[in-house]
């Protein structure tokens, strides 16, 4: 049973993945619109898909969602709030990927019916900081993140990836770990349950 993960970017548009129970199986790959990100999940058929990127604005009046200042006091990691529908459209530029990401959602909700699938927030960062322990000063995000996406223990991995590749890994994977129930929710914000890896589910004869 195949998981997807989407990291969502501005003008670069969406890098995406696939995993499995035990490997990469496509991607990460970089896909500029969002029609055509949905025409290749439709051909890996995953049973979850994980956006980094916020499903919604906060509410209106409001600097930052519920979720968001749950995950940032429960000490799981540093998050960028996400601003009412207001402040985003007035600084609509820098907020591009915000708007690329609520459109690419409405793209996989409305092909949900046909292909059955959930759609979950995630925010890889917390994912490697609940797989991979705090970042710290001594390690880069690049290290850090590559040394908990390699805990997975997935085969097929790519030697060299970008950050945006990583994410999308680390967004499938936190796909597969909601599957499985071993995820908790911060408003729309789904992370892993716990610190640790996550290593391929058992065997079934």
């Amino acid at each position: 049973m195949p998981w997807a993960g989407v990291d969502v970017g501005a003008e670069k548009g969406f890098d995406v993945a696939v995993i499995d129970e035990r490997s990469l199986t496509a991607g990460p790959v970089r896909i500029t619109e969002r029609g055509d990100v949905v025409r290749w999940l439709r051909s890996q058929r995953p049973s979850v898909v994980a956006v980094d990127s916020p499903r919604s604005a906060a509410p209106r009046g409001e600097r930052s969602r519920t979720g968001e200042r749950d995950l940032a006091r429960a000490g799981v990691c540093r998050i960028r709030y996400t601003p009412n529908d207001a402040a985003l459209r007035a600084s609509a530029s820098y907020y591009a990927w915000t708007f690329n990401g609520f459109r690419l959602y409405e793209a996989l909700e409305q092909a949900a019916g046909a292909m059955r699938w959930e759609i979950i927030e995630c925010f890889p960062t917390a994912t490697w900081s609940r797989l991979g322990g705090p970042k710290g000063k001594a390690r880069s995000r690049a290290r850090w993140s590559r040394d908990a996406l390699e805990s997975l223990g997935l085969s097929g991995l790519p030697k060299r990836m970008n950050q945006d590749a990583r994410d999308a890994i680390g967004a499938a994977a936190t796909a597969r770990l909601y599957a499985r129930g071993e995820t908790e929710s911060f408003g729309d914000i789904v992370v892993p349950s716990a610190a640790g890896p996550a290593g391929p589910l058992p065997q079934t004869s």
